[in-house]
């Protein structure tokens, strides 16, 4: 028996178009520029935090309680920033990671360092 040809009928392809969505770009910067304030009001309380637990270190030697401390103040970083009158939903999940291991590597290693000679006499 003779098998009977298939015919290919080349089906009209969809013409796909990307339409980009609309790109408010003074609500970008403005967010960019609140973002930043955001970013270096967790730098320096890092900083203020590494300092405590440095001398909570050098006085009583309890490296423990400044680890400690620097975690609970990790943890409450949102309602810190909301007794400083920011505005917490306009802060980003990913962004806010970001600054919260900002805040525990710099607090941490200001503590370290404030720690070690030639700091510690100063302290």
């Amino acid at each position: 028996m003779a098998k009977k040809k298939r015919r290919l009928v080349e089906e009209p392809q969809e013409e796909y178009e990307f339409t980009p969505t609309e790109f408010n770009e003074r609500e970008f910067i403005l967010k960019d520029i609140y973002m930043t304030k955001v970013f270096m009001v967790i730098a320096v309380l890092a900083i203020i935090v590494g300092i405590v637990g440095a001398v909570i270190c050098n006085h009583t030697g309890w490296w423990w309680l400044a680890t400690i401390i620097s975690f609970v103040v990790c943890a409450l970083l949102t309602k810190i920033l909301g007794a400083l009158k920011f505005r917490v939903d306009m802060l980003e999940m990913k962004s806010m990671l970001g600054n919260y291991l900002l805040f525990l590597m710099l607090a941490l290693g200001i503590c370290i360092l404030f720690i070690n000679e030639p700091f510690a006499s100063i302290l």
